[in-house]
């Protein structure tokens, strides 16, 4: 199916791009956010790389890799939007509670987590940012990812070593926080 919605697109029919956009906008702004960690910027990146991808698409060789050349323009995008705007780093955390979760449920661990990996991942250069959200979050093989980031695998596996051994020195060095504060004892 999506074979065939790519040739179409090919030969310049705008619905079936919309319907390859549709089906891939979700992890394409996904990947972008996690590589940029600002969500205004990630949806630039996204258009940008769809914007790229409707202009160039005659120039893909292979209907099948749609997904891998998606990919690839985004990140792309992304490493443009980062040399636009440099000083810029924002991070948030958005925490929403379920109504019928109601005071007794207890997200503060997995939100803490989340936060102690996510601090250091932002620190990190945005090519080993690269590697390590292609490779971990969309689970691709380190060759595939490698080439969705048009790197050399060896630089591909020198970029997620090095990222993860940041990521794990950063983590040591950080104390864990408790995940309940402790209770005050009236005398």
């Amino acid at each position: 199916m999506q074979r065939e919605l790519v040739t179409r697109a090919m030969g310049g029919d705008h619905e079936a791009f919309t319907g390859l956009v549709d089906g891939s906008v979700g992890r394409l702004y996904a990947v972008a956010n996690m590589i940029l960690r600002d969500h205004d910027r990630a949806q630039d990146a996204v258009q940008e790389a769809l914007v790229s991808a409707w202009r160039d698409l005659r120039s893909l060789r292979d209907p099948d890799a749609w997904e891998a050349w998606t990919y690839r323009l985004t990140v792309w995008a992304c490493y443009r939007q980062a040399r636009k705007d440099r000083r810029r780093s924002l991070v948030e955390l958005h925490v929403q509670l379920d109504d019928e979760t109601g005071p007794a449920a207890d997200i503060a661990p997995p939100v803490i987590e989340r936060d102690r990996l996510e601090r250091p991942l932002g620190r990190l250069p945005i090519e080993q940012r690269a590697v390590i959200v292609v490779h971990f979050y969309l689970g691709r093989p380190l060759s595939e990812a490698a080439a969705i980031l048009d790197i050399p695998v060896g630089t591909a596996k020198a970029r997620l070593y090095r990222g993860l051994q940041a990521l794990r020195d950063a983590m040591r060095a950080e104390p864990e926080a408790p995940l309940r504060p402790a209770a005050v004892r009236a005398s």
